[in-house]
């Protein structure tokens, strides 16, 4: 015979006025824990009292309600409605929401209310997180956060630049996959691909600590503190569009400057600016760089100037200051510490004392003619300026005797003056010519330039590799075989467990390419068919025949290729420079066994993806290329932007790629075996920095 469930009966709830209620003096929470009691009452007055009372009815000696009620659970809600009525914010009838227990109970108070405070599960981290985050978007500013829950605004920065990490990184974190600290390293960061990449090399590794995971993310980034963001200035660098990323956790020096070719390109346009108006003075030569090596004035002879003497005004004032700096250190000698105002003063005095030290050298202009300076950056990012060196090959012819001391100039019997002369000027080793100079040579191409071209050329090969499963098959065993029998079988350009690889930059016509709409419509069809489950899927491959199996496998292998180029990395994770150097040579490869053609599958270079990006030369040797010289001479005398567009035009139907896109020639007895071919010269080419490209680290050119 079955029994009977018994059903249970939830305990009542009214409104109680607030001069009924009374505190249980059976309530377990002695100690304070989390937020104040000032605190809930301003949330009460916000937000009303979300969560009710739970009270029993006070018994009188008869056993009789007597009209008041005691309150076991809801101490902290008690005392801020008790704070509010003290405050006259809160009427002492005010009706309170209550669930009524049963007064003659077999429940202890204290058993109630010890799970009232045992059973409250506290919010997830990630969750908070994403409540601000929500909050942001439905239109709250960060301040009107921070005041609706009593926290700093910076608290809200930390937890909103929390909630925009990875949303793969978040579920690991929701999963207790990883630790707060290490959520809070990936922020340094907003590239989600990378954040991704980072974890994937740390997760399984021993080192997998926060300190870690930022230096991986910031290894290819500058430090504020480095001497040449300090020269530059971080407001300069961030004015001309360079992002700067902080680290909202723990101090971080001023952030990490993430456009290294930006502040290099900013660096020597004002060490430049610096060498042109000292070269105004007459010297020779001024060489700039961010550094000499040690004895690098070394044969050189330094002229012995003469130095700007003080006058008795500034003698005065000198000695003046003198006084006030050591009135004020005998003043002071006995305090433990200076006042602020006395501190900033004495700071004041040292730095016009040095001022007077550091007086100017006055060189003779015979002298000036035939020396030069240096220019460099000293470890604090303060400009260092070395004048008066002469080269050997500078010095004047010895004079015989009876010669006389001084040539003359003409039938006025004076000494000759140096002749006008324009100073050379290099900067980091290389002439820095004036920039119509600049169109007398091919400059080598931007590395974001370069990036964005060997995405579209990616896409183009993943496209062509899921279209040849023959090919994706022999690539496949490739791999395989060589990560089997080949000890130093180098990465290549494909990943066995086809991870999806991102792509860091990329123009935005890519997305609407013919290759791009292929890859995704294919995946779509497949995805259409593909089972969730693992026995499932296992069971519907079983089936496939061996054609369609073919073919998926394809697709599959296809997300796993890799034809980007990126700036080598020696130091730690990346890619190396053998290794990019074997993943283009595969690439080629690849290419030529799916017969892939990058004019054929869309591609034509236009002011956005390529003319708009590089210097006048180059737009005129495409042209060349392209149409013809009678076409390049055309167009010539145009200015960039209308040269670019009338390139444009001119390259249309020509079918001419840029040096990315084309095929590396293997027959070319200047191109070495597998793995060991030099870069092309569009990216081995150490030229100095342009002026407008924003990505490179080493020379990179644009107009």
């Amino acid at each position: 015979m079955a029994t009977a469930i018994q059903k249970i009966t939830l305990s009542s709830a009214r409104d109680i006025p607030f001069n009924k209620l009374v505190l249980s003096q059976s309530n377990v929470r002695r100690v304070k824990a989390g937020v104040s009691i000032e605190e809930l009452a301003e949330s009460i007055a916000r937000r009303g009292l979300i969560q009710s009372l739970h009270v029993r009815p006070v018994l009188d000696a008869d056993g009789a309600e007597s009209g008041m009620f005691e309150v076991p659970a809801g101490v902290r809600r008690y005392r801020a409605l008790e704070l509010l009525a003290k405050q006259k914010r809160l009427a002492k009838t005010a009706p309170v929401p209550c669930v009524v227990g049963d007064a003659n109970s077999d429940i202890l108070v204290d058993e109630v209310s010890l799970v009232e405070n045992m059973e409250r599960a506290p919010l997830h981290p990630l969750d908070q997180f994403r409540a601000f985050a929500a909050m942001r978007d439905k239109g709250m500013t960060e301040e009107a956060i921070a005041a609706a829950f009593f926290v700093g605004v910076n608290v809200v920065k930390q937890r909103l630049r929390l909630a925009s990490v990875s949303p793969t990184l978040l579920e690991i974190y929701a999963e207790d996959g990883m630790t707060l600290e290490q959520l809070m390293a990936f922020t340094v960061s907003s590239d989600h691909a990378r954040q991704e990449q980072v974890w994937e090399a740390v997760k399984d590794s021993w080192q997998k600590e926060p300190y870690q995971i930022r230096r991986m993310l910031t290894e290819t980034s500058v430090r504020a503190s480095d001497k040449r963001a300090v020269f530059v200035g971080v407001e300069a660098y961030e004015a001309a569009g360079g992002i700067v990323l902080r680290d909202l956790f723990q101090s971080d020096d001023g952030g990490w400057l993430q456009d290294p070719a930006l502040l290099d390109h900013l660096v020597a346009d004002k060490l430049k600016t610096t060498a042109d108006e000292i070269a105004s003075e007459g010297w020779k030569w001024v060489e700039a760089a961010l550094s000499f090596p040690y004895g690098h004035q070394h044969g050189l002879r330094e002229l012995a100037g003469v130095t700007v003497h003080l006058t008795e005004e500034e003698r005065a004032t000198r000695e003046a200051l003198r006084d006030e700096y050591d009135r004020l250190e005998a003043e002071y000698a006995e305090a433990d510490e200076l006042p602020d105002e006395i501190d900033a003063r004495l700071g004041e005095i040292e730095q016009a004392l040095d001022a007077f030290e550091q007086r100017p050298t006055i060189y003779h202009p015979a002298d000036i003619a035939v020396a030069g300076v240096f220019i460099s950056l000293d470890a604090d990012g303060s400009l260092s300026v070395d004048r008066g060196y002469v080269r050997p090959e500078d010095e004047r012819p010895v004079e015989t005797e009876g010669s006389d001391a001084l040539a003359v100039d003409g039938e006025a019997g004076q000494p000759a003056a140096p002749a006008v002369q324009r100073a050379v000027v290099t900067i980091g080793g290389q002439p820095a010519e004036p920039e119509d100079d600049e169109e007398d040579g091919i400059k080598p191409l931007p590395e974001r330039l370069v990036i964005e071209l060997t995405a579209h050329r990616t896409l183009a090969l993943r496209n062509a590799v899921a279209e040849h499963p023959d090919v994706a098959m022999i690539m496949l065993l490739h791999k395989l075989v060589s990560d089997t029998f080949r000890r130093t079988a180098p990465a290549g350009c494909l990943d066995a467990r086809v991870n999806h690889v991102f792509f860091s930059a990329q123009s935005e016509e890519l997305k609407d390419s013919t290759p791009a709409r292929e890859v995704a419509e294919r995946h779509e069809r497949w995805g259409d068919h593909v089972p969730d489950d693992d026995q499932a899927l296992w069971d519907w491959l079983s089936l496939l025949d061996p054609g369609t199996r073919l073919d998926l496998l394809a697709h599959c292998v296809s997300y796993g290729v890799n034809a980007l180029f990126e700036r080598p990395n020696p130091y730690g994770s990346g890619v190396s420079q053998h290794g990019l150097d074997v993943r283009l040579s595969q690439a080629d490869r690849l290419a030529r066994a799916t017969g892939l053609d990058m004019v054929a599958v869309g591609w034509r270079p236009t002011v956005g993806n390529y003319l708009g990006r590089v210097t006048k030369p180059r737009i005129l040797e495409a042209v060349r290329e392209g149409a013809g010289e009678r076409a390049a001479q055309l167009i010539d005398h145009l200015k960039k932007g209308d040269m670019a567009k009338e390139a444009e035009r001119l390259l249309a139907d020509t079918g001419w790629l840029p040096e990315p896109l084309r095929l590396v020639d293997h027959d070319d007895p200047a191109t070495g075996g597998e793995g060991d071919e030099a870069l092309p010269a569009f990216l081995d080419d150490e030229e100095e920095l342009s002026d407008d490209e924003e990505d490179a680290l080493h020379a990179i050119a644009a107009e």
